[in-house]
């Protein structure tokens, strides 16, 4: 017979699973790990952020019985060097991915591994990204959602393969609107076809039926709010007559206006206002539906008792301007673009602290990988450039990085290719191309629309930044800091020395 977890703890059948953490005198065994995440959702929409419009109020519980971090960025904010930061625990530069080219097959250390390591068993579900689209990188089993990203003919996601089971006379792409595209409309099928749908309902499935002795690992990866914005037909009318906030546009992106081409996968354009405004429907209905699976997924740990015995977290692997600046997409170190949601709720015992607290400490993704270790008790094999969130939830007073480094090679053109630095409070960033600097108070100018870098006044912090990124980039030699001074580039660099090649990690291992 097999037996439940506790069950095993109980009976010391899982001695493998020996009490690490302590709440008073009971003790509890190593927490579930539930990592939730979604695709290109911007720190600004979430209600707890402070926007009125968007409505997430499981995302809103998250925050307020755990805590938020409102200074949280994606370093690298393009998907797979975003989630390469996710899976390693590394910088850009030490996992070797500086724009958006396929990940490694192998590194030699990553997330799902570390935690299988540590007797976790381990789960995906929906948007991996990774390459082939069946690696498994230490995963006991993965269910895919890779839609937008078929690379061969002969692959289809498990989400692909679900949807013609149930409606094989239907066309999954029925509502007409490309991956990047940025027009909106209601999802053309019934919603339980739709894949935010599937994905929540195959984590639901998943922890209603688990019953296996050791604790999980569970990964539910959203492929939405990234385009296409097609919410169900009822959330995209619950924002027809919401007070979404308008795009922000600062005096120096005037060079952005014109359409950068004439498809609806445009990288930058004025579109005008009511154009904006519908994207932004479609982006936030999305959201919404999105908030709406990660309260059923709730409801279940609740059923089956396992709420204060699992770790929460949620993030996204970057952000979206729609229109800001007259920008679309990402890749940029704009606020729309590079700041991401991240709530964190830890269950009873595992950290003795305030709940609904607010952090303001610049955090990255490459935190979540040493985050989940240390709610498993688990030391890292290898050396990490993130740090365990709960550091802070333990202690916000605790030492923690002034800044954080931002940076993007080139994307849509050789111009937006850029490196940067921000402490939440201030933003600098450098334009490689050109040369071009860029500075922005964020305390003060939330939105970015001032640039400060012309102000004299300002020139002094523009030093100070300037010589920061010197000193960071400075290790990678002439053809980023020469003579003291930062260099000019002309042409791709995609990946850094650091990138893993096969053998490489064959030797490693």
């Amino acid at each position: 017979m097999k037996l439940s977890r506790r069950e095993a703890v109980k009976t010391g059948a899982g001695a493998a699973l020996a009490p690490a953490i302590l709440r008073g005198q009971r003790s509890m065994s190593r927490p579930n790990i539930l990592f939730l995440m979604d695709d290109q959702h911007r720190g600004d929409c979430i209600g707890a952020d402070g926007n009125p419009a968007v409505r997430t109020p499981n995302l809103d519980r998250i925050a307020a019985e755990g805590a938020r971090f409102r200074c949280a960025y994606s370093t690298t904010p393009t998907c797979t060097p975003a989630r390469s930061a996710l899976l390693t625990g590394l910088s850009p530069w030490n996992h070797g991915m500086l724009h958006m080219v396929p990940m490694a097959v192998r590194y030699p250390f990553t997330k799902p591994q570390a935690l299988r390591d540590a007797g976790y068993y381990t789960m995906g579900i929906g948007k991996m990204h990774y390459t082939p689209q069946r690696n498994l990188h230490g995963f006991h089993h993965v269910v895919l959602d890779e839609s937008g990203r078929v690379q061969s003919p002969d692959f289809r996601s498990d989400y692909r393969a679900w949807f013609w089971s149930q409606a094989p006379h239907l066309d999954p792409d029925a509502t007409g609107i490309g991956f990047n595209d940025y027009p909106a409309k209601p999802y053309a099928l019934p919603e339980n076809l739709h894949p935010t749908h599937w994905t929540g309902q195959t984590a639901v499935n998943f922890l209603k039926g688990y019953n296996r002795p050791e604790p999980f690992f569970l990964k539910v990866s959203f492929a939405r709010p990234h385009s296409p914005y097609d919410p169900p037909a009822r959330f995209f009318k619950r924002y027809a007559d919401a007070d979404i906030p308008e795009a922000a546009v600062g005096k120096w992106a005037a060079k952005y206006a014109p359409r950068s081409g004439p498809k609806d996968d445009i990288w930058h354009g004025d579109l005008g206002p009511r154009q904006v405004r519908s994207s932004r429907q479609g982006y936030y209905g999305s959201i919404e539906f999105i908030d709406e699976q990660i309260g059923r997924i709730l409801e279940v740990l609740e059923q089956r008792g396992w709420l204060e015995e699992t770790l929460i977290l949620f993030t996204s692997d970057h952000g979206d301007m729609i229109g800001d600046h007259h920008l679309w997409r990402k890749s940029y170190g704009y606020q729309g673009s590079a700041r991401i949601p991240m709530l964190i709720r830890w269950p009873e015992g595992l950290v003795p602290a305030r709940r609904g607290q607010v952090l303001s400490q610049p955090v990255e993704l490459r935190d979540i990988l040493p985050t989940f270790l240390d709610a498993a008790g688990a030391a890292p094999k290898a050396k990490l450039d993130g740090a365990s969130l709960l550091t802070l939830i333990r202690n916000s007073s605790a030492e923690w990085r002034e800044y954080i480094d931002l940076e993007h090679g080139v994307c849509y053109s050789r111009e937006n290719n850029w490196n940067g630095f921000t402490d939440g409070r201030m933003k600098y960033i450098y334009h490689a191309f050109h040369g071009e600097e860029q500075l922005f108070d964020l305390e003060n100018d939330p939105k970015e629309l001032n640039d400060l870098s012309g102000d004299p006044k300002a020139e002094p912090e523009l030093r100070k930044w300037r010589q920061r990124l010197i000193e960071h980039l400075s290790i990678r030699g002439d053809q980023w800091v020469k003579n003291g001074r930062l260099q000019t580039r002309k042409e791709p660099i995609p990946r850094s020395p650091n990138f893993p090649a096969m053998e490489a990690v064959a030797r490693s291992q």
